[in-house]
Order: structure tokens, then C-alpha cells, then sequence
């Protein structure tokens, strides 16, 4: 197997890309544009996701590196308690909800073994 070499490689970060592409996606669709707060908390988390994801894998120190992945990890729980809010506030429909939930939860799954 071919070592990494970006982070581009690896399949947290992709699956953080999905995350951020399906939270930009649900945030263009009213009602939810509508509450600014909510949705750009969105789309903050997920891009953290992701971001975080990036920063952690070009960080040399081992410690840096999991400093990164671990904000990673807390912006994912950002993202999955705020699908129970879109849910609850009828911005999104329950199948929705699950896509987006089981993204995040993925994304967080990788990341977690980034940690490790």
C-alpha cells in the first residue's frame, strides 16, 4: 500500500468534505437560509471538520496533530446535535436528518482513528 502524502489521501479528510458539501448543500434550501445563525454555525462546524482534519495531518509534532483532530472530533458533535435542531425546527426532513447525521458520525469515526 502507497504511503499518504496529502491530506487530499486520506479518508477522514474526504468524508469531512462530504460532511461540509452536504451542510453547504442543506443550508442553501429555505427556510434554513433564513436563520443566519444556525446556518452559518453549519457551516463553521463542518468546515472545522474538515479544516481541522487538513491542519492536523500537515502538523509535524504528534501532539499538534491530535490537538488538530480533536477539534475535529468536537466540531463533528457540533454538527450532530445540531441536526436534531434543523429536525426539530423544520428545516430539514427526518432523511435529511439521517444523511447528514450519518456523515458526521463517519467523519467522526475516521477522525477517531486518526487519534489513535
Amino acid at each position: 500500500m502507497a504511503a499518504r502524502q496529502t491530506f487530499e489521501d486520506l479518508e477522514a479528510w474526504q468524508a469531512a468534505r462530504g460532511l461540509t458539501n452536504e451542510a453547504y448543500r442543506l443550508s442553501r434550501h429555505e427556510p434554513l437560509p433564513r436563520d443566519f445563525v444556525l446556518c452559518d454555525q453549519l457551516r463553521r462546524a463542518s468546515l472545522s471538520v474538515m479544516n481541522n482534519t487538513a491542519e492536523g495531518w500537515e502538523t509535524l509534532p504528534v501532539a499538534g496533530k491530535k490537538q488538530f483532530y480533536n477539534w475535529a472530533r468536537r466540531s463533528y458533535g457540533e454538527v450532530r446535535s445540531m441536526t436534531c435542531v434543523l429536525l426539530d425546527n423544520g428545516f430539514i426532513n427526518a432523511t435529511e436528518q439521517q444523511d447528514l447525521l450519518s456523515r458526521s458520525v463517519r467523519a467522526g469515526k475516521l477522525i477517531s482513528g486518526l487519534i489513535r
